[in-house]
C-alpha cells in the first residue's frame, strides 16, 4: 500500500467530515446477457422471467428482465467505491422498484447525500437508478462513514 492505494484502488474514501448535503456520485452500466447469467449463477435466482425468453414473453414485461437486485447493486457500487467510498459500511437500504431493466439498457445509478447524522457518524443517501431518464429504482441508504478522528 502506498499513499492510500492498493493494487491501483483507493483503500479509503471520503471521511465523514468531508461530506456535505447535496454531494453526489454516479455509476453507469450497460446491462448484458452475461450480467444476467452471472448474477443468476452467483445468487441462485434463476427465475424464468430473467432466464427464459419464451416464459418472459408471457409476462407483463413481454421480454426477459434483469434481476431487481442486480440493478440495486449498482447503488452499492456508487456507495462503496465513490461516495462515501472505500471504508464505508452499509447499515440499511430501502428500495422501490419502479420499472423493469432489460438486456441492453444503460442504467445510471446516483447516490446523493440527503442528511448527515454526526452523533452516529452516519450519512443518509437518496438513491436513484434511471434508464433513458426514467426512474427504474429509488430508495434510501444509511451508511456508516469513517471519521478522521477515529
Amino acid at each position: 500500500m502506498k499513499n492510500g492505494v492498493a493494487n491501483g484502488n483507493a483503500i479509503q474514501g471520503h471521511y465523514f467530515e468531508d461530506l456535505e448535503v447535496g454531494m453526489e456520485a454516479s455509476h453507469a452500466k450497460l446491462i448484458s446477457e452475461d450480467d444476467i447469467q452471472s448474477f443468476a449463477e452467483l445468487s441462485g435466482d434463476d427465475n424464468p422471467v430473467h432466464m427464459c425468453s419464451e416464459y418472459a414473453s408471457g409476462t407483463v414485461f413481454k421480454e426477459r428482465i434483469a434481476h431487481g437486485i442486480l440493478t440495486a447493486s449498482l447503488v452499492s457500487t456508487v456507495l462503496g467505491t465513490k461516495l462515501p467510498g472505500p471504508g464505508s459500511i452499509y447499515i440499511s437500504q430501502s428500495l422501490n422498484f419502479r420499472a423493469p431493466v432489460k438486456i441492453g439498457d444503460k442504467v445510471i445509478a446516483v447516490a446523493r447525500v440527503a442528511e448527515l447524522v454526526p452523533k452516529r457518524g452516519r450519512a443518509i443517501f437518496t438513491c436513484n437508478c434511471q434508464v433513458n431518464g426514467k426512474t427504474v429504482l429509488d430508495g434510501e441508504a444509511v451508511i456508516l462513514v469513517p471519521s478522521r478522528c477515529g
